[in-house]
Formats: C-alpha cells, structure tokens, sequence
C-alpha cells in the first residue's frame, strides 16, 4: 500500500512525522511482509520548510508521484495552502482514487477546502475547532477527540494524535497485532480508543 504524505511550507513536523514513522516502522518489523511503502510528497518536489525550519525534501512532486492508497494531509500553517487553485485539485483528484484519505491537525482544512470532506464528521486540534465549525458549518466537528472516522476518511486531532489515528489505521489496514508491535518498537503509548 502506497502511503502518501502531503508537506508544504509551514507543516507542523510531528502532522507528517509522525505518521511516517509509524508506516515505515510498521514495515521494517514486520515479517515476511511489507505492508506500506510511505513517501512524502510536495507540489513541486523542492526542498519545503516546515515549522521550526526544519527543512526536508520530499520524495516527489504532484507530477512525479506514484498512485496513493492512503492519502494523509499534514497540518500546520495551512490559509496559503487553501488559496492554491493546484493544491486543492491535487488532493481532491488523489482522494477520489484513493482507499483512504486521513488529517492531521489542520489538515482537514484543506480536505475541507478541495471538496473532500462537506457533511462528513471530522475532527482537528482543540485551538481550531471553532473555525473549522465556522467555516464549514455542514460538517460535524467533533470535540475531545484523538481520531474520527467516517467512511473511508479519517481525521485526528493536533499533532501526536496523528501518531494514534496511524496506529489505528495500521491495525485495520493490516493488522492490530502489527500496530501493537509498532507502538512497543516505537516506545509510544498508543491510545487505542479515538476519544481523549
């Protein structure tokens, strides 16, 4: 399964991070297998830099990038994403012809901005919750939760939530025995339940 990041100027670091580290762990323990082939990818492919400086350069681009099974968007400082015409296009084309497609954080903005997400329930970071209320009044925003599912869209709270909803999306992806050996690889504490 292809696992496709999007990271763009401004992500918060831990939104794609941290799911990164759950996919790519997930395959390099598991055996005889290797479930999620995970990738970051950009608009253009050159080097983005993200919060705090950190800079990274992404695997691909929009043109370059091969099919996504599961879509995730990071977060961070997003209104300048939302205003660009091929941003939006991208994520609503490589949605339709993903399996899944997941949030971090403010992510979901821009789900909501492409079309994706319109009267589905979602969730985001505490500090946003009225403005994603707000501006998208058809959706259910949920509070004082670490993940929502609806159908095949997923959305997770602000920043180490993103590391739970992976988790989960692991174990029903794959397997709960793979997403359990994850958590224990990776030393984290996953909150196994979406509420807080």
């Amino acid at each position: 399964m292809n696992v496709g990041i999007y990271i763009y100027d401004q992500a918060e670091v831990l939104d794609f991070s941290g799911p990164f580290e759950v996919f790519s762990t997930a395959s390099r323990i598991c055996e005889n297998d290797t479930p999620f082939n995970t990738f970051l990818v950009s608009e253009t492919g050159q080097e983005v830099n993200a919060r705090g400086e950190y800079r990274i350069i992404p695997a691909y681009s929009f043109q370059s990038s091969p099919h996504i099974d599961l879509l995730i968007i990071a977060g961070g400082v997003h209104s300048s994403e939302m205003k660009k015409k091929t941003v939006l296009q991208w994520i609503r084309k490589t949605s339709a012809n993903a399996t899944v497609v997941a949030s971090v954080c403010t992510g979901v903005f821009l789900l909501a901005a492409a079309g994706v997400v319109t009267k589905h329930t979602v969730t985001t970071h505490w500090e946003d919750i009225g403005d994603l209320k707000a501006g998208y009044p058809n959706l259910n925003v949920r509070e004082s939760k670490r993940w929502v599912a609806d159908e095949n869209i997923i959305s997770s709270a602000g920043i180490s939530a993103g590391i739970d909803m992976s988790l989960h999306l692991v174990s029903i992806l794959y397997s709960k025995m793979l997403a359990e050996k994850t958590a224990v690889q990776m030393e984290y504490h996953w909150k196994t339940r979406s509420y807080v």
